[in-house]
Formats: structure tokens, C-alpha cells, sequence
């Protein structure tokens, strides 16, 4: 060993022996290093997995969230429409939100979350921003069931905003337009006219919009006309509606302007300003 250690006497064969059994070294090592790659493999592969499901995952929420975000500014931009339609009227609304549609094929119905606890009242019409949708038929003390305008021989007293034509809207089933009844054949309608309400039930407040008129058939053999109508009032548009507690015994009162006759019907209905539908002048 000293010789070796001072002369290096034995390095050749020691390189020699390193050389030949280097080989067999790697041989040996050969079945722990492809289970090591193997593990590693695994272990990358099982990890870029979950990450993947969790990218997934986060990007599910994400989406929800953006849905849910553009569902909430559309819900705002209709309670702020809410609020400038009550600033218009005279007389006492109750906010209100539709809670669920019951399935029926007869009835075209309504359930909403206020009753008669809240001040609501049977027979109490239910509008949003675009006019009337419908009104209160059943009432229990936390919610109510409102009957819609296309329900079966539902009934509206309107007037034409263009030249005050007086007549009623009646509902004809579901998915049914409305039928405008009471009108000789002669009458001055044209498609695109509004239909707002004419107060003179006593139920309904003058001036909110109802309908538009879709079609017209005359018949001069009868003298009569068949009129159909779309309600202005989308019921699947928004969750959000306002009770109309008006009663006309404090809350009809003539404007000075409507004694003189200087305004017209459609200057004073609120949420609609114009006497024909968009679209269809």
C-alpha cells in the first residue's frame, strides 16, 4: 500500500478493471434508473393532471361568475328603471319579485313574493318599466298569484294613445296574442298602435302602456274587425315588477293640463312616451 500510494504503481490496473467492469456497473443501475424515470413520469404526469382539473375548475367558477355578473347589471338596470317609473307615479307602489311560473297549460300565472301582509290587495295591477303585466287574482298573507294578460278571457280597458279610441284587450291562452274587442269595423287603427289603459274601471291607473297592435282583419260583411296585439310587458325579461296600489277614489285627480285638453293620453302614461312602437313607424 505505501509503494502504491507513493508510486502509483497500481493505477493501470486499476483503470483497466474500471474499464472493464464500468459496463456491468451501468448494466446493474439499469433497472433502478427506468424505475426512477418511471416514478418521475408518473408523478409529472398525475401532477400536470390535477393541475389541468383545477384550471378547469377555476375556469367553470370563472365563467359563473361572469354570468352571474352580467345577470346582476342587468338586474340593477332594471330596479333603476323601476325607481324612475316610481318617481312618475302619483300614487303608492309596492316593489315586488317574481318568485316562479306554475306549470299549467290552462292559465297563464304568476306567483310573487308579497301578500297581504305586505299591503297587497285582490285585483291590484302588476307592471315593470315597459307597462302592465298582469294582475292580482289569489292572495295569501306572503305572496300572491297574478294572472298575466295572456291568460284565458283576461280583461284590460285600453285606449288607443293616438286618438284616444276607446275598447278592451283580452288574453286568449298561453302563447296566444291578445285580441282587442269592441270596435266596428271602420275604426281608426293602424298596426303599431299603442294600447294604454283608460282607467275608467277604476282598477287599472290611465296611461300605462298594455299592448301593441301586431294585426289587423276587417270584415265589412260583419262590420266588425279582428285586432291583435303583443303585450309591451315581457314577463320572461326580469324578476322584478311593481304592485300598483291605486285606488281611484284619492288617486285619479285630473291634471290641470289633462282639464284643459292640452295633453294627450300618451304625454301622461309612464314608462312609454311614444304613440307607436318602436320599430314600426
Amino acid at each position: 500500500m505505501l509503494i502504491d500510494f507513493r508510486y502509483k504503481a497500481l493505477d493501470p490496473i486499476r483503470s483497466n478493471a474500471n474499464w472493464v467492469l464500468r459496463p456491468l456497473e451501468y448494466l446493474m443501475m439499469t433497472p433502478r434508473n427506468i424505475f426512477e424515470a418511471g416514478s418521475e413520469y408518473l408523478t409529472t404526469r398525475g401532477t400536470l393532471n390535477k393541475e389541468n382539473q383545477e384550471m378547469r375548475a377555476r375556469q367553470a367558477e370563472l365563467s359563473l361568475l361572469a354570468n352571474q355578473s352580467e345577470f346582476l347589471l342587468i338586474e340593477n338596470q332594471n330596479l333603476r328603471q323601476l325607481m324612475e317609473l316610481q318617481k312618475q307615479i302619483s300614487f303608492k307602489t309596492l316593489p315586488v319579485e317574481i318568485l316562479f311560473n306554475p306549470p299549467n297549460k290552462v292559465s297563464q300565472r304568476i306567483v310573487i313574493n308579497r301578500g297581504s301582509n305586505d299591503g297587497l290587495k285582490l285585483g291590484n295591477p302588476i307592471a315593470n318599466d315597459s307597462g302592465i303585466l298582469g294582475q292580482v287574482v289569489r292572495l295569501y298573507e306572503r305572496s300572491a298569484e297574478v294572472s298575466l294578460l295572456e291568460d284565458r278571457d283576461f280583461a284590460v280597458p285600453v285606449q288607443v294613445a293616438r286618438n284616444g279610441l276607446r275598447a278592451a284587450v283580452f288574453g286568449t291562452g298561453r302563447g296566444d296574442p291578445l285580441e282587442l274587442r269592441y270596435l266596428p269595423v271602420a275604426s281608426d287603427l293602424e298596426v303599431g298602435d299603442v294600447l294604454i289603459t283608460s282607467g275608467i274601471d277604476g282598477v287599472y291607473p290611465p296611461g300605462f302602456a298594455v299592448a301593441v297592435i301586431s294585426r289587423i282583419e276587417r270584415s265589412a260583411d260583419k262590420n266588425s274587425s279582428n285586432v291583435l296585439c303583443v303585450p309591451v310587458a315581457a314577463v320572461n325579461r326580469y324578476r322584478q315588477a311593481l304592485a300598483l296600489l291605486y285606488d281611484p277614489q284619492f288617486d285619479a285627480k285630473p291634471s290641470a293640463a289633462a282639464a284643459t285638453g292640452s295633453a294627450s293620453p300618451a304625454s301622461m302614461a309612464p314608462g312609454r312616451r311614444q304613440t307607436r312602437a318602436r320599430g314600426m313607424q
